[in-house]
C-alpha cells in the first residue's frame, strides 16, 4: 500500500504528537521530538497544524514532519519504517517538487535521522549538506547536582516575566507572554516545564523549557536563553542543571539538545552541565526544482 502524504488538521495534532513521543529511545538518531510540534505551538494552534506534514500508510502515521520556517523541513521516520523503500521514495519525491505542498521552489533543507534512508535517497539525487549542528546528551540516572541559584516553574501568572528573559536573550526575538500562554495551551506541554533561574539579588537571570517525551524516554531542553545583561555568570550552566533535574523528576531517562556547532559559547554551556558531545549532524541543503 502507498504511504499517503497529509496536512492534519488542528484536531489531529495530538495524533502527531503521540506517534513522535512513542518514537524516541535512547540511541536514536538525532529526530525530531513532540517538543518541536510544542514549542511550535506559540505560533497558535492553526499554524502548527499548517507547519504539519504526516506520512501514513493503512491509518497508520509512519513519519511526521514540521515546516519550521521557510524552506526547512524537520521530520522523522518510526523507526521500523527507517529502510522503507516505498515510505522514504515517497518522502524525497514529495520533498522535492514543490507542487507536493511540502516545500516550496527555491533553497530548501530537510533534517532526518542520521540512519534514514531518505538521506540516501536525497543525496543520490545531489542534494548535498549543510552547516554541522552539535547534539549534546546526558544520562539521567544518577540525581543532577544542585545549580547553586534559585529556580521557579513558571506558570501562568510569571508568562511576562519568562517571556521578557528570553526576548531579551535572542536577537530580534519578539517572543511576548501571549506566545508562552499559546505555546502553554498545546497537549505536548502536558508534559513539558517552563523554569526562571534567579540570582542572588533576585534578579531573572535565565530561562528554559524541557519537554519529556514519557517516562523512560529521552527529554529535550528547547529554548535555553540567558538575560545579556547576566551573562558571565555561570546562569547557563545552572539553568541547564535544573532542565536536568527537572526532567529526571518527570521520568525522562536522559537530556537531549542540539546547537549549531558554530555556536561555541552554547556547546561550551552545555558541556558544564555535563551534557556530552555526540557526532555532529547536518541537513540536505538544495535548490529544489520546479517541476513543470
Amino acid at each position: 500500500m502507498t504511504a499517503v502524504l497529509s496536512t492534519p488538521g488542528v484536531d489531529e495534532l495530538d495524533d502527531a504528537v503521540r506517534a513522535l513521543r512513542g518514537w524516541q529511545y535512547d540511541g536514536a538518531p538525532m529526530q525530531l521530538h513532540p517538543s518541536d510540534l510544542g514549542w511550535y505551538q506559540r505560533l497558535g494552534p492553526a499554524a502548527t497544524a499548517a507547519a504539519v506534514r504526516t506520512w501514513s500508510r493503512d491509518g497508520r502515521i509512519l513519519a511526521v514532519g514540521l515546516l519550521d520556517g521557510p524552506g526547512l523541513l524537520r521530520m522523522t521516520l518510526a523507526p521500523d519504517a527507517r529502510r522503507d523503500e516505498e515510505l522514504s521514495h515517497r518522502i524525497a519525491e514529495d520533498a522535492t517538487d514543490p507542487t507536493r505542498g511540502v516545500l516550496p521552489g527555491g533553497e530548501a533543507a530537510v533534517e532526518a535521522p542520521a540512519d534514514a534512508l531518505v538521506q540516501d535517497l536525497l543525496a543520490r539525487a545531489g542534494w548535498g549538506t549543510g552547516e554541522p549542528w552539535t547534539p549534546l546528551r546526558r544520562d539521567l540516572a544518577d540525581p543532577v547536582q544542585d545549580p547553586g541559584v534559585r529556580i521557579e516553574v513558571t506558570g501562568p501568572e510569571r508568562a511576562g516575566a519568562w517571556a521578557d528573559v528570553l526576548r531579551a536573550s535572542f536577537d530580534g526575538s519578539t517572543f511576548a507572554a501571549e506566545r508562552w500562554h499559546a505555546m502553554a495551551a498545546g497537549s505536548a506541554y502536558a508534559d513539558a516545564r517552563s523554569l526562571t533561574a534567579y540570582d542572588d539579588r533576585g534578579n531573572a537571570v535565565a530561562v528554559v523549557t524541557v519537554w519529556s517525551a514519557g517516562p523512560g524516554r529521552p527529554g529535550l531542553i528547547e529554548p535555553m536563553g540567558v538575560h545579556p545583561d547576566h551573562r558571565g555568570h555561570g546562569h547557563g550552566r545552572a539553568v541547564t542543571l535544573a532542565a536536568a533535574a527537572a526532567l529526571r523528576e518527570m521520568g525522562s531517562s536522559s537530556v537531549l539538545v542540539c546547537t549549531p556547532s558554530s555556536n561555541t559559547g552554547a556547546v561550551a554551556t552545555y558541556r558544564s552541565a555535563g551534557l556530552r558531545p555526540l557526532p555532529e549532524v547536518r541537513d540536505r541543503v538544495m535548490g529544489v526544482k520546479v517541476h513543470g
